[in-house]
């Protein structure tokens, strides 16, 4: 069953504020087609239908939003951190205010569910929240000098124009939790969202400039040339820090470019989670944590649960209880009331779930359900059950991003750790038991910038989001999120005896 004001309405007819669907980039505070006039197609994963066509740029454009970026930050930086915050707060209501209309957006261009959209939204939002408060918090120190004649202190700066990439899957949240604290310290931003899905960005540019937000200070670069985009972003000797969301290998290669010129970078990139379930946990805790951890967006998360690890007692119940609740899922458009997952981002997305699926089956794998691309219009996988599953596969270390839950075995708590660790990756991991002992040993052991004990739903503003190894560098969110916008200056006085 479909809701009437989404069957065939125009995207921009199901909004209760037009303003907010924006097909132009926006620099310097103004909205702009490409220089040629090129654009590009977004379209509906759910439907495949075009839903909007966006101003496609290149790097010359992108070289004059840095440059009006490094004008604008001058003024900005030297504004007093509570005149920032104040701009910022009603960024978050402005936001908050517009909830319906940018979770219709999202769910149209990325294809997750209403549900999920406004999840994230409010997430988003709660970024800037956060950050207009901690940007009134950066605190330097008075250093206690070896010479008695010497007094030492330090301060923190804006570190310079920011440059950030952000990926398809969090269309909103990877914007505002690398914006908001570089605006709040007194940065300005030059953002190239994803390709499939700038209209979130540019919703909230716009959403960003009624709010009051100086021109230059936040500038949406849209277009389909990620190598020409990328390139100016990283060249750019005005560009003083690169932050970045997405896979290893590009995260990789943006940091190679960034070494010229000896850029700040931090990296978000790819995962690997294991799911740790031993034979003492409590299964009514752990079928609906790993229907979040595992499905949640289709299964298109980095942190979404990679590897689920299971102890040998307890494993028949968890395939079966888990096996029951997959049949519930319903896959569709965020159109329809009846939806419960949505598509992968593309055809592309699907086909290479399909690959890594059918390659684990002809390994030895086990399809206890799913298995299948669907047959009717838009890019959806079946949700997928795998089983004997084991570390001689290929699945094993891959990244899957999609609806696709593979089973392993284990006996021992060390084999289970060392399963666990055998990896490149170091994002997120999970465990379920009933013993504290176990929780302490386990987490302490397991190689992961972030464990969650007992509970699959880990992020939130207030508390540090990144991994280690080939996982990235640096954590967004929290106290710390400001540090990589951030320089320290030591100032020595001397000569103060006299």
């Amino acid at each position: 069953m479909f809701w009437g004001r989404f069957m065939t309405l125009p995207l921009v007819d199901q909004l209760s504020d037009k303003g907010l669907l924006k097909e132009q980039a926006y620099i310097g505070g103004r909205w702009h087609n490409a220089l040629n006039n090129e654009t590009f197609e977004v379209v509906d994963p759910a439907t495949e239908r075009v839903i909007a066509n966006v101003a496609n740029l290149g790097a010359e454009q992108t070289a004059l939003a840095i440059k009006l970026a490094d004008t604008a930050m001058r003024e900005w930086r030297a504004q007093p951190a509570k005149s920032r915050s104040e701009i910022l707060e009603r960024w978050y209501q402005l936001i908050t205010d517009n909830v319906e209309d940018l979770a219709i957006i999202m769910s149209a261009e990325q294809g997750k569910t209403l549900v999920e959209s406004r999840g994230e939204i409010a997430y988003s939002a709660s970024f800037i929240k956060w950050f207009a408060e901690e940007g009134k918090r950066v605190y330097g120190d008075v250093i206690p000098h070896a010479q008695n004649d010497r007094r030492g202190i330090t301060i923190k700066q804006a570190i310079g124009v920011v440059a950030a990439i952000t990926p398809w899957n969090f269309p909103s949240a990877m914007i505002t939790r690398k914006v908001a604290p570089a605006l709040a310290v007194g940065c300005a931003v030059v953002l190239k969202p994803a390709a499939e899905t700038p209209l979130s960005a540019l919703a909230l540019a716009e959403l960003a400039d009624r709010a009051g937000l100086p021109a230059g200070l936040l500038n949406i670069i849209t277009g389909v040339d990620a190598v020409a985009i990328g390139g100016e972003l990283t060249s750019n000797l005005l560009v003083k820090k690169l932050t970045f969301t997405g896979s290893t290998p590009i995260g990789k290669l943006l940091m190679a470019q960034c070494a010229a010129s000896v850029k700040r970078t931090s990296m978000e990139l790819g995962g690997n989670a294991p799911l740790l379930v031993f034979d003492d946990a409590d299964l009514d805790l752990v079928i609906p944590g790993i229907i979040t951890a595992k499905f949640r967006n289709s299964g298109q998360t980095c942190i979404s649960a990679n590897r689920i690890l299971v102890q040998k007692g307890i494993h028949k119940e968890f395939v079966e209880r888990l096996k029951l609740a997959i049949d519930a899922f319903n896959f569709g458009a965020y159109s329809s009331s009846e939806s419960t997952h949505g598509p992968l981002i593309t055809q592309k997305a699907v086909d290479n779930v399909a690959a890594k699926v059918n390659k684990a089956v002809l390994e030895g794998a086990t399809l206890v359900c799913g298995g299948q691309i669907v047959d009717r219009p838009g890019h959806f996988y079946a949700a997928t059950i795998l089983t004997e599953v084991t570390d001689k596969m290929s699945i094993f270390h891959e990244e899957i991003f999609g609806p696709v839950a593979t089973i392993y075995q284990f006996e021992t708590d060390q084999q289970a750790i060392d399963l666990a660790n055998d990896t490149p990756f170091g994002l997120a991991a999970y465990l379920y038991t009933e013993s504290m002992r176990r929780s302490w040993q386990v987490a302490e052991a397991l190689d992961y910038g972030m464990i969650g004990v007992n509970e699959t739903a880990i992020s939130a503003e207030i508390v540090p989001f990144g991994g280690v190894k080939e996982s990235g560098q640096g954590r967004e969110g929290s106290k710390y999120g400001l540090d990589d916008y951030l320089e320290i200056k030591y100032i020595c006085f001397g000569s103060m005896n006299k």
